[in-house]
C-alpha cells in the first residue's frame, strides 16, 4: 500500500499535537478525519477558544470532528464511514473501545515519557518536578486502560539542570512527531513490532504515575528541601506555574505565580521556611534546608516581571510567603 492510500484519522488537542500532524500533511498521508475537542470559552470576556489541532485542520481543509461525547452514537457512525485503516491519537482524551478498535491496522498513541514510567495526564510536567535527568518520548498501541499498551518505539532526550518544562515540552513535541512518521511508515512497511511495557521493569518496580496537575499541585510548600522546590517551580514554568502567597508588613496576601528561581543556596539556621529577605534588587525565599532567589513572578492582576521591577513597586520589608 502507498501511503496516500492509507486513510488515517487523527486525535488531537494541543500544540504538541500539531507539529505531528503538520508533518503527516506536509508528508503526503491521507488524513480523512481529524477529531478534537469542542470548543469552549475561555478568557476574560468568555471568547470560544478553538483548540490548535481545530486550528491546522481548518486551515488545510481536512475533514474536522468535535464530538461532546466519543461514544456517542452519531459520532461512531461518522466515525465508521471514513473508513480509517489508522488513528493516531496525541494529548487527546482516553479513547473507549468502540473508537480505538475500530481501524483494521489500530490506533497508536505518542506519549511524552519514557513508559512505563510517567503514565497519566503530565508526564513532562513530573518529570521535571522530580528532577529526572532523562525523559523521552514512546509511541504504543492503545488497549483499555490508559498508557499500558505495547510500546513500539521509543526515544530519549536529555533533561538539562536549567531546563523548564516548556523547554522540555518543546524538545519532546519535535522528536515526537519524527517518532510519529517513522511509527507509521514501519505499520504500512508492515515491519513493526512491539513490546509489552512488563517486560520494560526490573523485578519489583512500578509504573511511575504522572496525575493531572491542580492548582494545590503547583502551590509551593517552602517547609520542603530547597533543591525540590528548585524542580518544583521548573517543572511547572511557563505553565500552570508554581504560586504562594505574599503577605505584606499590612497583612495583606498577594497571590503571586513564581516562574524561575536560582539554584539552591545555603541559609542561614534562623530563617524560618517562608522568610523573605532582599537587597532592595533580588528576593530570596527561605526553605526547609536552604533558599531560593525568585528571578520572576507575577502577582495576580499584574503582568510578569523579573524580580527587581517587582521591588521598585513593592515594599518588601516585614513581608513573608505562605
Amino acid at each position: 500500500m502507498e501511503k496516500k492510500d492509507l486513510r488515517i484519522v487523527f486525535f488531537g488537542t494541543p500544540e504538541f499535537a500539531v507539529e505531528s500532524l503538520r508533518r503527516l500533511v506536509e508528508g503526503g498521508y491521507n488524513i480523512v478525519g481529524v477529531v478534537t475537542m469542542p470548543d469552549k470559552p475561555a478568557g476574560r470576556g468568555h471568547h470560544m477558544y478553538q483548540s490548535d489541532v481545530k486550528r491546522y485542520a481548518l486551515q488545510q481543509g481536512l475533514h474536522l470532528m468535535q464530538p461532546v461525547k466519543l461514544k456517542d452514537e452519531e459520532f461512531v457512525e461518522e466515525l465508521r464511514n471514513l473508513h480509517a485503516d489508522l488513528q493516531i491519537v496525541i494529548a487527546f482524551r482516553m479513547l473507549p473501545e468502540v473508537v480505538w478498535a475500530m481501524p483494521r491496522l489500530g490506533t497508536f498513541n505518542l506519549h511524552a515519557s519514557l513508559l512505563p514510567k510517567y503514565r497519566g495526564a503530565a508526564p513532562i510536567n513530573w518529570a521535571v518536578m522530580n528532577g529526572d535527568t532523562e525523559t523521552g518520548v514512546t509511541t504504543f498501541f492503545l488497549k483499555h486502560e490508559i498508557d499500558t499498551g505495547d510500546i513500539i518505539e521509543q526515544r530519549k532526550v536529555a533533561i538539562g539542570r536549567h531546563d523548564n518544562v516548556g523547554d522540555v515540552h518543546d524538545r519532546l513535541m519535535l522528536l515526537g512527531a519524527s517518532m510519529v512518521i517513522d511509527t507509521v511508515e514501519s505499520i504500512l512497511n508492515g515491519t513493526v513490532k512491539t513490546t509489552p511495557q512488563a517486560q520494560m521493569l526490573t523485578a519489583g518496580e512500578q509504573p511511575t504515575p504522572a496525575p493531572k496537575i491542580f492548582k494545590d499541585t503547583c502551590h509551593i510548600d517552602w517547609s520542603r528541601p530547597a533543591e525540590a522546590l528548585y524542580n518544583h517551580v521548573r517543572g511547572l514554568s511557563p505553565y500552570p506555574a508554581a504560586w504562594t502567597t505574599i503577605v505584606d508588613a499590612t497583612g495583606k496576601e498577594h497571590s503571586t505565580k513564581v516562574y524561575a528561581t536560582g539554584e539552591p543556596e545555603p541559609k542561614p539556621e534562623s530563617e524560618r521556611p517562608g522568610t523573605i529577605t532582599s537587597d532592595g534588587r533580588r528576593m530570596w525565599v527561605a526553605c526547609g534546608d536552604g533558599r531560593l532567589e525568585i528571578k520572576q513572578l507575577q502577582v495576580a492582576g499584574k503582568k510578569s516581571m523579573p524580580t527587581d521591577a517587582f521591588l521598585r513597586g513593592f515594599r518588601i520589608e516585614g513581608a513573608h510567603c505562605n
